[in-house]
């Protein structure tokens, strides 16, 4: 038997392991046909909010050193509703809807909007480092955490994801609530509180002054934050941070992840990162005679 890129996470099956990350290439509908064309599992869409939000002002994206990126963009998105309307306008074209609010309410009213859209999942942003009274703040209250997934699985007949990140709480606590709420998976991790000075203005060079780091630089920490909630919880992990080669992809796979997803990799627009990945994968589950990437998942850990 050929080997097969399916991949499983938790009731979720998926044609291949790579998934499209939140807020890359994320806000177009008629890009995602194209992304899942090219190969990816999945897509993830922004992350909404109840209301539309404007965002930061410029600059809101810098290039970081070691080909990584440090935004600030302020979650910008036309709202759950008006996006909502945007899915059902491509009926053919699954997504995982990324939702970010601050009580259990906001959720709750978000998963309603979107009756009729083809959503296969939902993921609850826990952890934008850098918009305040959302993402990292939410993810840092344990027992808040916990209504927030409750109440989007009650609204939901669809998986939940979690995606949670490095804030002040021990993210593993992050982890805990969310899988006693009721989370179907968990996404480690989201971009890394970051910034930059211009030291010719003397002062930050974004206009928020923090932001958050992604890409290559942050991949041995996600790689460790996965290895560690797959050792130290029994939900399955969606691994997140400097995946831009097959190599990337199967680390995270043996770390304990049983898909990936790509974000700041699509950068420049090269949708062929899936297809690249997914091929690398097949190359190396036929040479080490793995039929399914469900075979390798954890490998690596002791």
């Amino acid at each position: 038997m050929a080997a097969s890129l399916e991949a499983r996470v938790g009731p979720l099956a998926l044609p291949s392991p790579a998934m499209l990350a939140s807020g890359i290439l994320g806000i177009s509908t008629r890009v995602f046909g194209r992304l899942l064309d090219a190969g990816a599992g999945a897509v993830v869409t922004k992350s909404l909010s109840v209301e539309a939000w404007e965002g930061y002002a410029n600059p809101t994206v810098i290039g970081a050193p070691g080909g990584g990126w440090l935004n600030a963009v302020g979650l910008s998105n036309p709202g759950a509703a008006e996006f909502a309307r945007m899915l059902r306008a491509e009926p053919a074209v699954p997504a995982i809807v990324s939702l970010v609010g601050s009580e259990p309410g906001d959720f709750a009213r978000m998963v309603a909007e979107f009756g009729g859209c083809n959503v296969i999942a939902y993921e609850l942003n826990l952890s934008c480092p850098h918009v305040a009274r959302v993402g990292l703040e939410v993810g840092d209250d344990i027992s808040l955490v916990e209504s927030i997934v409750r109440a989007t699985r009650a609204a939901s007949g669809v998986p939940v994801m979690a995606k949670v990140g490095l804030g002040t709480a021990n993210y593993l606590d992050t982890v805990g609530a969310a899988a006693a709420g009721g989370a179907d998976a968990i996404t480690a991790i989201n971009t890394v509180r970051a910034m930059a000075i211009d030291a010719e203005a003397a002062r930050p060079t974004l206009s928020n002054a923090f932001g958050g780091l992604s890409g290559a630089p942050i991949k041995p920490v996600a790689l460790r934050c996965v290895y560690e909630i797959a050792s130290r919880h029994d939900i399955p992990v969606i691994g997140c941070g400097g995946v831009s080669t097959w190599e990337d992809a199967v680390e995270f796979v043996l770390a304990g992840a049983c898909a990936v997803q790509v974000g700041s990799a699509l950068a420049g627009g090269n949708m062929g990162v899936f297809g690249e990945i997914n091929a690398g994968i097949l190359r190396y589950m036929e040479r080490k005679g793995h039929k399914s990437v469900q075979e390798m998942v954890g490998l690596a850990k002791k």
